[in-house]
This record gives C-alpha cells, sequence and structure tokens, in this order.
C-alpha cells in the first residue's frame, strides 16, 4: 500500500527581483502576471520518499542539497529520498542573486512539507502516456527528435476512489514568454495546472523533462528570437492557454482508462558518479568567445578571465560528482539528473529498456548546464559552448563535458535502473 501526502505553497516574491534565463542587460522583474508554486507529495510504503516540484529555472546544487536535507531532517529521511524537479522557468527570480528570496522559499516548502506530511492517506496509483505536440527540436530534425509522452500518474484515495493528485510529465523548455517578458510567471505550467485542476478537480505537478533542445511550440512576444525562427513555431498572444489546451485535448481520452493498482510500492534512491571537463587552451577559448560575441551578443571577458586564472593554476581538466535520481512505482519512473539534458538521452533510454514509461529528466536537484549529445557536442553553438560563458560561475566548470560523456552518462542510467515489482 501507498500513503500520499501533498500540499503546496506560494513562492512569489514581494518586491522585484533579478530573473534569470534571458542575456540582457536588465532583469529586474517588473510584475507578476502569475503566482509561482512550490508543490509537495510524499509517497510512503515500506518507506517515505518527497517529490518537489518548484517553479524556479533551477538552482545550483549547493542550494538545492541545502533544501533537500532540512526537508530530509523534517522527514527522518536521507537526501536521496528528496527529489527537486524544476521547471526550467525563464520567468522567475534568480534564487543565487537574493538569498533572502532563497531562504523564503525553504522555508515555505518546509512548511508545506510538514503539511503533506500530517495529511498522508492510502492510495492507488495508475499511469499512461499521452500524445502532445508542444515542442520543436530547435536543435535537430524537426519532426523526428521529440519527446511528445506526456507522462501521467495518478492517484485516487484508496477508500472513495476520488483522484487525489495527478503528475504530468512534459518535455519543452519553459519559456513561451521571451526576452521582451518582465513580469514574473510559472509560464506555461501555471496553465497546465489551472486547466486539469478544473477539469479533473485534484492537485496537478507538472514535470519538465529532458528539453535542453526543446522550444515550445508556441510562443508570446513581439520579438522573434532564435529559439522561435521558421514555419514550425506559432506566434499568439494566447500561447500559454495554447500549450495547456493542446496537453489536454490529448490527455482527456486516456483518464478513462488507467488501470489502477492498490499493492505497489514507491522507491527512491540515487547513484553518482563522476565526469570530466578539460579546461580550454586560451587559443580555444578566445576563439569561442569572440564566436559567442558576433553570433549571441555574449561578453566572455570574466569566463576567460577564469579559465587564465585555472590554466595559470595548473588546472586543465576539472573532474563534477554526478547524482542520478530514480523514483520508481512499478514500471512507472522518473529518473533526474541536474543537467539541461537533449532530448536524445529520454528517448534513447526509453528504447533500450523497452519501457514507455521510463522519462529521463534534466533539471531535476539543480541545473548545472546543458549537458549536449556527441553529435550537438560536434556542432558548438550555444548550448555547447556559448552559454557557460555567461553561466559558469553556477557551475564551478568552465567548459562542457567531455565529448563521450553523453552515451556513458545513458549507459550508466540503464546499468543502475532499480528492480522493482
Amino acid at each position: 500500500m501507498i500513503k500520499l501526502g501533498y500540499a503546496k505553497t506560494d513562492i512569489t516574491p514581494e518586491i522585484p527581483l533579478q530573473l534569470v534565463g534571458f542575456n540582457r542587460t536588465d532583469n529586474t522583474s517588473r510584475g507578476v502576471l502569475k503566482p509561482l508554486l512550490a508543490q509537495v507529495s510524499i509517497w510512503e510504503s515500506e518507506e517515505c520518499q518527497c517529490f518537489i516540484t518548484i517553479d524556479s529555472i533551477g538552482f545550483k546544487r549547493e542550494l538545492a542539497d541545502v533544501l533537500r536535507i532540512k526537508v530530509g531532517k523534517i522527514l527522518n529521511v536521507t537526501r536521496d529520498k528528496v527529489m527537486l524537479c524544476f521547471s526550467h522557468c525563464h520567468a522567475a527570480p534568480d534564487p543565487d542573486d537574493s538569498k533572502e528570496y532563497f531562504e523564503m522559499v525553504c522555508r515555505n516548502i518546509l512548511t508545506a512539507v510538514q503539511s503533506a506530511a500530517d495529511n498522508m492517506e492510502p492510495v492507488s496509483v495508475g499511469w499512461d502516456n499521452a500524445e502532445v505536440d508542444i515542442g520543436v527540436n530547435r536543435r535537430g530534425n524537426q519532426q523526428i527528435g521529440l519527446d511528445k509522452r506526456a507522462g501521467i500518474l495518478e492517484a485516487r484515495d484508496l477508500e472513495r476512489g476520488e483522484r487525489k493528485l495527478l503528475l504530468i510529465r512534459v518535455t519543452a523548455h519553459c519559456n513561451v514568454l521571451k526576452r521582451d517578458n518582465y513580469l514574473i510567471s510559472p509560464d506555461y505550467f501555471g496553465n497546465i495546472r489551472e486547466l486539469l485542476q478544473e477539469k479533473y478537480g485534484c492537485p496537478i505537478m507538472v514535470i519538465q523533462g529532458a528539453a535542453g533542445n526543446i522550444a515550445p511550440k508556441y510562443f508570446d512576444s513581439t520579438e522573434t528570437p532564435v529559439d522561435a525562427t521558421g514555419a514550425q513555431y506559432i506566434r499568439s498572444s494566447t500561447a500559454l492557454e495554447d500549450m495547456a489546451n493542446a496537453v489536454y485535448e490529448k490527455m482527456s481520452p486516456k483518464m478513462t482508462s488507467i488501470k489502477m493498482a492498490d499493492t505497489l510500492s514507491a522507491h527512491m534512491c540515487s547513484k553518482e558518479t563522476v565526469f570530466y571537463a578539460n579546461v580550454p587552451s586560451l587559443t580555444a577559448a578566445e576563439k569561442i568567445a569572440e564566436e559567442a560575441k558576433n553570433y549571441c551578443g555574449i561578453d566572455g571577458t570574466a569566463w576567460l578571465a577564469e579559465v587564465r586564472k585555472l590554466r595559470n593554476a595548473g588546472v586543465f581538466r576539472q573532474e563534477e560528482t554526478i547524482e542520478v535520481q530514480y523514483f520508481t512505482i512499478g514500471e512507472w519512473c522518473i529518473c533526474g539528473v541536474p543537467y539541461e539534458l537533449m532530448v536524445e538521452f529520454a528517448l534513447e533510454t526509453m528504447e533500450k529498456l523497452n519501457n514507455e514509461f521510463f522519462y529521463v529528466n534534466g533539471y531535476t536537484n539543480g541545473c548545472l548546464s546543458y549537458f549536449p549529445t556527441e553529435e550537438e557536442y560536434d556542432k558548438g553553438g550555444y548550448e555547447v559552448y556559448w552559454s557557460i560563458l555567461i553561466y559558469y560561475k553556477y557551475f564551478n566548470r568552465v567548459f562542457p563535458f567531455e565529448r563521450d560523456s553523453a552515451g556513458k552518462l545513458i549507459r550508466f542510467i540503464i546499468e543502475n535502473v532499480p528492480m522493482t515489482e
């Protein structure tokens, strides 16, 4: 038997703060379009585990671990029993820029954790997939490089059969609102939550997939940014609602046929491995910085100084410990890592495991740079090199992982899938 507790909390700032996600001179918020949420679900069978979704681009790993450890103390569990799933929203505050904001988010989430823990009820659980058309592969083939699964996990009250919670996993960047938007917003995740809660009468938690190279199909902007250029993108003043409607339209037929079970167990665990990144030569770094300036207007001066500092100190290779976390119920599994994974990570693992309910996600327990495939590594560009010139200070690393790292991570994920009933 599984017991479930749920609670939500508002994490909208009361004052203007620095937004994060777009390379612009002024990132100060100018009001609120819609409140930001953090949602907590606690799943207990043989053990207790906590699954939290947060409207945020993602925390640094150090900040994510601070929150996970605090949650663990409330529930008397270790850090690996707490999973943070960030929406990767580009219209939310930068938690690293405001200590006060981060502390407020932690306080509110911890209160919600206690509330959820105080309201545990037995549930039955079921799952299915709907095929939705909400993303465009901005790096590759526009037709085949997509994860169209809208993964549905449904929990119902064991005695009364009422819906208690829906977890919906989708794959498309949470930036329907582009760089000309300065209003705080959960982006289209908020619209999915509102629409589905109205239709199904229960709380909705939305989970981001491996969306590193998947842009939203609909966008709302007076500009035409790089990730919305082409006939496959649809400009719309109702783009947020359009994304939500596209999910609901395909989900609706599935909701009447989900088979529920009351004899399953929920499990959460982590495995760790080490990956490496080279520190580029000054000649290579200067070329990358010049390209970033010419193509994206990115100023790489500070990054070049950090590369120079590392090489002068004799540091030519950096290592990073990667946590791969699994949350499983039967054959349904969320597998998360703290990176902007490209969609191929999710597609390849699904195929090799022959399990359409195995979902590899990024933005889990942090957001620590893009993680390209070998093919995309060779193409270079923003996701591989240029973005790190802006955000390297969050990652403690100045360069992408070595070229063969994608294949290594996929193999590691597959080799360590936990065995459950």
